[in-house]
């Protein structure tokens, strides 16, 4: 497979590395650490990203209330005019990035190299924030429920009703650890500025180029830098330190992450999806009609993202579906990162693709597990080069849920297709943060509703990836950063 060629933003005084510094409140700090970004192909550094330290957050949170004074000094109104205008930038300006200028090109090419995500993807995701970014009335509308922002912004006002309503904001600012594997994850901390709080981001250690581009699109568009800040920095410290002194914060991270943050009402913690294609018996014997629907859902975005589909219950004609799906997905190898028919995304992390495999070579020996893609497929599963690694996709059949390999998720486009009779599916089928339902029963839907281990759900022929940006996604971020409380204040007195 031929190389990506990068094109490395420079300085306008040369020949200079593009350096990233971290943003304490908008003001950019060169640390005397720094930790080299590199490509995955070639492993040329194309850029050094300067490295903060618990310390220097810890002397920053003094600042916190800062951050959200200035915007509140800011109408909502006006703040979300200001967020729309930095959509535009955002995907179509050339913009400062550290030391040097990005192109929407170059930006896009630059985070392919480092995350292994082929370019027409990030170019995708771009669109995708800019959706929200340029469409932030519409989003926030819907995120309150209709709910005048100019309440939250006061802390209390008279709706419609004429009832009283009172919001407080749980802390001024939200921290965000921030993943490198989807750039898509971004569209949840878009919203958080025109509601007047405050942003302290820790970015992925491959993926920096998302959160830098958006802040300096926010601050070219007219949002105060000092409502802002970026930490980036290697391992677990500074993220454990966002958690510990942020009053609110959103982290990404595997069922481990999930587990050591459960019931903390300080941390919205965001890890595997578990998403899911039900069928019910009525709509089973048309399998063939949604194939185009699971083929999509398993494999769009390289299938990275927490919504493409890892497993589909089906009360029979289970084995007859992987097939089809594994005949559709077994030809797609990797290609070319600018190749704009890239359906893989690159492991760049050692051993990662080589751990997955295994693992899914030793769920495969289960009884009652069949790899269905092996029989379709000219390659093995596992394509490994100097520097990185692809995985093809993989499609098992299980007899029934029990098998592990029944529960799992990877990064790359993998899906279990699973014998399970209608009336056991919601039992077993486990966790799940976006459920297409493929049915019309109406008893059958509104289990599926009542359902408290679904979070999103489709009924009808949605794609799980499809999602619908004016509902909430994985809980609302509204209800995260403001609490309701009571407010009374004497009438005024008459004359």
């Amino acid at each position: 497979m031929e190389h990506s060629k990068v094109t490395t933003t420079f300085t306008a005084k040369g020949d200079t590395m593009l350096e990233l510094p971290v943003l304490r409140w908008g003001k950019p700090y060169q640390s005397l650490e720094h930790v080299d970004v590199v490509h995955f192909e070639t492993g040329e550094t194309v850029a050094k990203v300067h490295q903060a330290n618990a310390g220097l957050i810890q002397m920053d949170m003094r600042f916190a209330q800062r951050a959200r004074d200035v915007l509140r000094a800011i109408a909502p109104s006006k703040l979300i005019e200001i967020v729309k205008n930095a959509a535009d930038l955002y995907l179509n300006a050339k913009l400062p990035m550290g030391n040097g200028t990005q192109t929407p090109e170059e930006f896009c090419e630059l985070q392919s190299a480092t995350t292994g995500l082929p370019v027409h993807m990030c170019a995708g995701n771009m669109k995708k924030n800019h959706f929200v970014l340029s469409r932030m009335d519409e989003i926030i509308d819907a995120l309150t429920r209709g709910l005048s922002l100019d309440i939250l912004a006061r802390g209390y006002g008279m709706e419609e009703r004429g009832v009283m309503l009172s919001y407080q904001a749980n802390s001024p600012a939200l921290g965000m650890v921030l993943p490198s594997n989807s750039p898509g994850v971004h569209t949840l901390w878009l919203p958080v500025i025109p509601m007047q709080i405050g942003l302290i981001l820790k970015p992925g250690q491959q993926e920096p180029w998302t959160p830098y581009r958006i802040a300096e699109a926010f601050f070219q568009a007219g949002i105060p830098r000092e409502a802002i800040s970026l930490y980036p920095g290697a391992g677990a410290e500074i993220g454990a330190r966002i958690v510990e002194l942020v009053g609110r914060t959103m982290i990404f991270g595997g069922q481990a992450t999930v587990d050591r943050y459960l019931g903390n009402p300080k941390v919205q913690v965001h890890g595997p999806g578990f998403s899911k294609i039900v069928f019910g018996e009525d709509e089973i014997d048309n399998w063939e009609q949604y194939l185009d629907l699971m083929v999509d859902s398993v494999y769009q975005n390289g299938g990275r993202s927490c919504i493409n589909c890892s497993a589909i219950y089906a009360p029979r004609h289970g084995m007859a579906i992987a097939e089809a799906i594994a005949k559709r997905l077994a030809p797609i190898g990797p290609l070319p990162m600018k190749d704009p028919k890239a359906a893989l995304a690159a492991f760049t992390v050692p051993g990662q693709a080589e751990g997955v495999n295994a693992q899914i070579e030793e769920g495969c020996k289960a009884p009652g597990v069949t790899e269905v893609t092996a029989k379709f497929r000219k390659e093995p599963r596992w394509e490994h080069h100097d520097r990185h690694d692809f995985l093809r996709p993989t499609v098992v059949h299980c007899t029934s849920s029990e098998p592990e390999i029944a529960k799992a998720e990877y990064m790359f486009p993998f899906v279990a297709v699973v014998d399970c009779p209608q009336e056991k599916i919601l039992k077993e089928m486990g966790y799940t943060l976006v459920c297409t339902a493929l049915t019309k029963n109406e008893k059958f839907a509104q289990q599926l509703l009542d359902a408290t281990n679904i979070d999103r759900l489709n009924v009808g022929a949605v794609k799980t990836n499809a999602l619908n940006w004016l509902q909430p996604h994985e809980g609302n971020i509204v209800e995260f950063l403001f609490r309701s409380r009571a407010y009374q204040t004497t009438p005024p007195a008459a004359h």
